[in-house]
């Protein structure tokens, strides 16, 4: 109830002020500070002024925000820990190409020791040369002088 006055009571003061504000030629600055005084009525309105008041006076609630506080301060320390200690999800995914490669394609155990040959990379096929025609790249050259 208390609250309802108050912001009733700064609502009527900013369209009070708003007023003085309009009638020194101030017409912008006047309308906004009337939006901004309305803002006090409209959220009574609305019931919001109720709720954070029923939030602001029960305990459960409150214990509620420090649960909330305490599960982001143990995720932002985990994130920090797992950055610190290298282990990312880039590094996990590095672990694990590099384990895939220690393993010999046809293998059926890994090639741990350095007796085996390593397969030899294939060549790649070279593309028959194609005779280098130029000339339509010259004629656009001339045609701007260069």
């Amino acid at each position: 109830m208390i609250a309802e006055t108050i912001c009733s009571a700064v609502s009527a003061a900013g369209l009070g002020i708003a007023a003085i504000t309009a009638y020194r030629k101030r017409f912008l600055s006047a309308t906004r500070i009337a939006a901004y005084s309305l803002v006090p009525v409209g959220l009574v309105l609305t019931g919001v002024i109720g709720w954070v008041s029923d939030i602001a006076f029960k305990p459960s609630i409150w214990l509620g925000f420090v649960l909330l506080g305490t599960a982001w301060l143990l995720f932002a320390f985990t994130r920090a820990v797992e950055r610190r200690s290298g282990r990312t999800r880039k590094g996990r995914k590095a672990a694990r190409d590099a384990q895939r490669e220690a393993v010999a394609p046809a293998a059926s155990a890994p090639s741990l020791s350095g007796r085996a040959e390593a397969p030899q990379p294939q060549a790649k096929p070279k593309a028959a040369a194609a005779p280098e025609d130029f000339s339509d790249v010259e004629a656009i050259l001339k045609k701007h002088g260069i």
